[in-house]
């Protein structure tokens, strides 16, 4: 986080109500049941169905898009700085 770099606005996240992710889950899974036994034609290449695949595979970043941590601003740097600053001011002058 530079001096001189514009702030990205906030990302928009809706999350929908009337959606039923279990169900399309089992749907999804039966859909593909049938095309392994052949009841229904093979599927043809979407990029959605890749999308995201990397994340879920590993660990580390699956938790960190969970945890979604913001960065530490600019203020709390400064405010930790001047704390140790006058920490180490009063150790060299021997008032601690």
């Amino acid at each position: 986080m530079g001096m001189f770099t514009m702030r990205k606005p906030r990302g928009f996240h809706h999350t929908y109500i009337y959606v039923d992710e279990r169900k399309e889950r089992l749907a999804k899974m039966e859909e593909n049941a049938k095309r392994e036994l052949g009841l229904l034609p093979e599927k043809e290449f979407s990029p959605e169905d890749i999308r995201g695949k990397f994340v879920e595979g590993t660990t580390h970043l699956k938790r960190r898009r969970d945890r979604e941590r913001k960065p530490v601003h600019a203020g709390v740097l400064i405010a930790i700085i001047v704390v140790l600053l006058y920490i180490w001011y009063a150790i060299s002058k021997g008032i601690i």
